[in-house]
């Protein structure tokens, strides 16, 4: 096994809590990823400070979800462009 497939175990706070994350990514990308989802939540759950945090996550969740079929949308008309140009 190469260190790019080694399995690593990283831990991160999110929302004030530790978890253990695996995966095959470098301990800086794992971080990186689990700030990134942490100010996610944080943002909303500021501008929603009721809401449970079950439901911050879910919405967090969805509007990742919702960019990243937006980003596989202008992927496909990127590909269908260029293809166009061939």
């Amino acid at each position: 096994m190469n260190a790019e497939q080694e399995v690593r175990s990283v831990r991160v706070q999110i929302l004030g809590e530790e978890h253990i994350v695996r995966g095959q990514a470098s301990e800086d990308y794992i971080r990186a990823l689990a700030a990134s989802v942490n100010e996610r939540l944080l943002e909303v759950q500021r501008n929603n400070p009721l809401l449970p945090r079950h439901r911050v996550a879910i919405l967090v969740a969805l509007n990742l979800l919702n960019e990243l079929e937006k980003l596989k949308a202008e992927h496909g008309e990127l590909l269908a462009l260029m293809e166009e140009a061939n």
